[in-house]
């Protein structure tokens, strides 16, 4: 029952991780989209170890962030989160 317990709390703890990581990355796209500094602080500031990348897609900007997390000793598993939001700082 305990370890029931604990793989419980630890997978509620994991989906918090997970909508803080989703929360930051829709941020850096639109901090991106609007030509702002600071995108890649935001996703580090929201997940320890979190990595940010971008790539345009015609009008848009996509932002991608990838951050190790575990379920204590168990396991490691790594978190993704993507957001595109309109580049406004492109020519045109």
């Amino acid at each position: 029952v305990v370890l029931v317990f604990a793989v419980a709390l630890g997978g509620m703890q994991i989906a918090g991780e997970q909508l803080r990581l989703q929360s930051a990355v829709a941020d850096a796209a639109r901090m991106l989209g609007r030509g702002d500094s600071g995108a890649a602080s935001r996703v580090r500031d929201a997940a320890s170890g979190a990595r940010l990348s971008e790539s345009r897609r015609g009008a848009l900007v996509c932002a991608t962030a990838r951050a190790p997390t575990s379920l204590g000793f168990l396991f490691a598993i790594s978190l993704s989160a993507s957001s595109c939001a309109l580049d406004d700082a492109a020519p045109g």
